[in-house]
């Protein structure tokens, strides 16, 4: 399986979108080569993988189909060889009893390569996954995020909602 959904990999047809320069759609498996393991250790503790431990933990995701959304920032202006992954995040699709089994979408691990910060790709990745959300959808979208990082996602269109708790599993 190419990707983390059963559509093609083009951009349109992938959900993504393409500005010229950078692509936005659906994390691939062809994409542990282009730095996506990296790219997340940017964002919180994230050991490298070997190619077949990515493999089946992208097989993993991908048989969630439409309620695990990956998507990722490539930088399309270069050679096919030499692209990286510059920005990521995830909508994972909550499915509840409450609004008569209503979905709520939560977006996750967000994170732009310290290289590429500035350029609008988070908020990119942000907006299109929430409009995902709306698609598949969910009555509300959820985002954690650090006390340091509420203005920026307020420019993506959250509001601060609520307290935030946390605990550790061991």
């Amino acid at each position: 399986m190419a990707s983390t959904s059963p559509e093609p990999s083009t951009a349109a047809a992938a959900g993504g979108e393409t500005d010229g320069s950078v692509q936005i759609r659906r994390l691939e498996a062809a994409d542990h080569e282009k730095g996506f393991v990296s790219l997340l250790s940017q964002l919180s503790s994230c050991p490298d993988l070997t190619a077949s431990e990515f493999a089946a933990c992208f097989a993993d995701l991908a048989a969630l189909g439409d309620d695990h959304v990956i998507l990722v920032a490539e930088d399309a202006a270069v050679a096919a060889a030499e692209r990286r992954i510059l920005a990521t995040g995830c909508l994972f699709v909550e499915r509840k009893f409450l609004r008569g089994g209503g979905k709520v979408g939560h977006v996750e691990d967000v994170v732009v390569d310290a290289a590429a910060r500035g350029r609008g790709l988070g908020l990119r990745v942000v907006r299109r996954l929430v409009e995902i959300a709306k698609e598949a959808g969910c009555y509300k979208v959820i985002l954690d995020c650090t006390p340091e990082l509420r203005a920026y996602y307020a420019k993506c269109g959250f509001v601060e909602k609520g307290v935030q708790m946390a605990g550790s599993c061991f």
